[in-house]
């Protein structure tokens, strides 16, 4: 997407009944840290609290969606008793977002991976450059999705098959993720415009029923996605004491194969 130049981590524009949050770390390919979940839980808010905005589009600064968490960040914050809060940090944007009474859509180019894609899947859309790599690849450092990842897998493709595709953490070209169903829709060309004109498309429905329908699937679910956090946060703290996390970091930090053992 188009180049913001700001010190913010997320950044919200807002044009008439369109806001846009940008996740703005191109540095990292806009990968998370604790300082972004905050940043992004305040622009929900704003968003929230607006009644004259309908759709909101959240895409990524630079090349690419967002790349997940920061391992780097994660790394240099040695304290654990931080881990908690973080998590809760993390479970309290997830319900806003899947809650957000508003037509939200995820416009991937490049990377969305790890917890960039869990938030993605929050959406109500999620529209695909054909230049996107999706991957659920926590496995690769022996850890679980996070962010909901598990929920909103399982609504968009089933038990058996969010399983097997959390194991295996592969990355995924576009296509791949739309025959699957993880993405409504490939877009080719140029991005932004296309992106404006089915925006555009939006705002001409009766976005105030879509927005009804939107909140009875909520209720319904919104309990469900709350265990789904909570359970995330219980097998994540789990994992990060696991030797195969801490080979699977070490691994990643010299760039080589980790070698499991299963424990």
């Amino acid at each position: 997407m188009s180049v913001v130049n700001s010190t913010e981590h997320v950044i919200l524009k807002k044009d008439g009944r369109v806001a846009t949050v940008v996740f703005n770390r191109p540095e990292v390919l806009n990968a998370m840290n604790e300082e972004t979940f905050k940043e992004f839980s305040v622009k929900l808010d704003d968003i929230a609290a607006s009644s004259e905005i309908d759709v909101v589009v959240l895409c990524g600064n630079g090349k690419g969606f967002s790349a997940g968490g920061d391992i780097k960040s994660m790394l240099s914050n040695t304290d654990e008793s931080m881990f908690g809060p973080v998590m809760d940090s993390i479970s309290e944007l997830v319900l806003k977002l899947y809650t957000l009474p508003k037509i939200v859509i995820s416009a991937i180019h490049g990377p969305a991976a790890g917890i960039g894609f869990s938030l993605a899947l929050a959406s109500d859309y999620v529209w695909a450059h054909d230049s996107a790599v999706l991957a659920m690849n926590f496995i690769g450092i022996s850890l679980i999705p996070d962010g909901g990842g598990h929920f909103f897998l399982e609504k968009r493709i089933g038990e058996v098959k969010a399983k097997q595709l959390i194991w295996e953490g592969k990355k995924l070209t576009a296509e791949e993720a739309k025959d699957l169903g993880l993405v409504d829709d490939v877009l080719t060309g140029d991005f932004q415009s296309t992106i404006n004109e089915r925006v555009h498309a939006i705002l001409n429905k009766p976005v105030k029923a879509m927005i009804q329908t939107k909140k009875v699937f909520n209720a319904v679910n919104i309990e469900k996605l709350k265990t789904v956090l909570e359970q995330e946060k219980i097998g994540q703290a789990e994992m990060r004491k696991s030797l195969d996390h801490k080979e699977g970091v070490q691994a990643f930090l010299e760039k080589r194969i980790p070698k499991f053992t299963g424990k």
